[in-house]
């Protein structure tokens, strides 16, 4: 087992001794933790009962668009037809091309984190499947990532949407906000992705088939957190607008 630093250590012990009762409150302890030089995430943290789920489709792979974004920043690559490739340079996105960089992608160089491909270059992206496919980097129209609308996708890419997608063993990790994002902003992405995959997958996502459900930043402790707690935040708040 890993040795912990003396930094995580007065971290645990803040976390024993600081009272925590509500969602706000465990936020706010996360972003009190988050003392590190850089600027730390705001995790998700959870694990699917393949167990319990055996034989059912437990695959969560989908992307949420976060009404406050991650705060991360994606390197955006556009495979389009030459007609596209104003649009492509309009979109913002770092990396553009049509053949021209079907041939780059070929010979490995892959200096982006996400490809946006047009319907019609799909065909010739099909002979790359091997080297776009184990880093996670072939457009799927189900990942918003395959459309003619270049400068909406790659601005949505860019500031809005998250990838979830859970490893072998039922883990997933998802950042939901910056430890410099106001609380308000981090529990209104906390509960975009909790509404929207009990939307797309109840039967995997609940509180009988979840476990080990937690917040923590880049480098602190997690803390446990509920469906009830979720759920109550979000009833409240609806409240509050009416």
């Amino acid at each position: 087992m890993k040795k912990k630093s003396k930094r995580f250590k007065k971290l645990i012990d803040l976390k024993k001794k600081e009272q925590v009762k509500t969602l706000e409150n465990k936020i706010d302890l996360i972003k009190k933790m988050s003392n590190t030089k850089f600027i730390e995430s705001i995790d998700l943290s959870f694990k699917i009962n393949l167990k319990k789920l055996k034989g059912a489709d437990t695959n969560l792979r989908t992307i949420i668009e976060l009404p406050n974004g991650s705060g991360k920043k994606f390197k955006v690559a556009v495979l389009c037809d030459e007609n596209k490739l104003t649009d492509a340079k309009k979109s913002g996105a770092e990396v553009f091309g049509s053949d021209d960089l079907i041939q780059k992608i070929s010979s490995g160089q892959l200096d982006f984190d996400k490809l946006v491909c047009t319907p019609s270059m799909m065909a010739k992206l099909g002979k790359l499947g091997k080297v776009l496919g184990p880093k996670g980097l072939m457009p799927n129209p189900k990942l918003g990532t395959v459309s003619d609308d270049l400068v909406n996708t790659v601005s949505k890419i860019k500031n809005k949407i998250v990838e979830i997608k859970n490893d072998k063993d039922g883990n997933v990790g998802v950042s939901i906000g910056r430890k410099t994002f106001t609380t308000s902003k981090i529990l209104e992405n906390l509960n975009s992705v909790f509404q929207n995959l009990k939307k797309d997958k109840p039967t995997v996502f609940n509180s009988e088939n979840i476990k080990k459900l937690s917040l923590s930043s880049s480098m602190s402790p997690g803390l446990k957190i509920s469906f009830k707690e979720v759920q109550a935040w979000w009833t409240n708040s609806k409240k509050k607008i009416m």
